[in-house]
């Protein structure tokens, strides 16, 4: 028999800036150039996740009050080349191309 677990989804509740509460499903996390970057999809609350569009949303750690935060990533090129790194990520992961596992990478 297999364990539920390890087929439910690793869900976050996450504040916006606004105070907003939304819950969100871990994609992928990895490491690169030193930063913890983590790929994230709004979480399925409603039936009508079939017509939702999917974004995919990049959160990166940062050290602030003495606790480690999620932080959105502002800096345009950053969030291209890491957004890039996890598509071709979920890409190989679909077409069970996951041989390599190496977390710790440089981005370009």
């Amino acid at each position: 028999m297999s364990d539920f677990n390890e087929f439910t989804p690793e869900l976050y509740e996450l504040i916006d800036e606004n105070g907003n509460k939304k819950n969100f499903e871990m994609l992928d996390a990895a490491e690169l150039n030193g930063i913890q970057y983590f790929a994230m999809i709004p979480a399925i609350e409603s039936k009508d996740f079939l017509y939702d569009n999917g974004e995919l949303v990049i959160l990166k750690s940062e050290y602030s009050d003495s606790e480690d935060v999620l932080v959105s990533v502002d800096d345009d090129f950053e969030y291209k080349s890491v957004s890039e790194f996890f598509m071709q990520r979920l890409n190989e992961i679909l077409e069970g191309d996951d041989d390599d596992d190496d977390s710790s990478e440089q981005i370009n």
